[in-house]
């Protein structure tokens, strides 16, 4: 199962997901594709998310199972530890 969590992508990309996936809440899509698929779907959000952010999570051969993608500014980065996916949040901006 895939699963694409959106944050503020265009009306287009959001009725792109909807053909393939299913959205079971705003912007939270689910569904089960090919390789090819997801990754035309992936190269579409990533490529349009401009200010909102993205978070693709799919089944793959690592020691955890999956593979986690992420597109756009977010607090919490995804950080590669001796092929392990961890997540790093960065602290918030300090206001001057």
């Amino acid at each position: 199962m895939t699963v694409l969590s959106t944050t503020a992508v265009p009306e287009h990309v959001r009725g792109a997901l909807t053909r393939w996936m299913t959205e079971p809440a705003p912007g939270l899509y689910i569904g089960t594709l090919s390789a090819r698929v997801r990754d035309e779907l992936w190269r579409a959000v990533s490529g349009s998310v401009g200010p909102g952010a993205a978070v693709l999570a799919y089944p793959d051969a690592t020691e955890q199972g999956y593979t986690l993608l992420t597109a756009g500014e977010r607090r919490r980065a995804p950080v590669d530890f001796d092929g392990l996916t961890l997540i790093a949040i960065r602290p918030e901006p300090s206001m001057p």
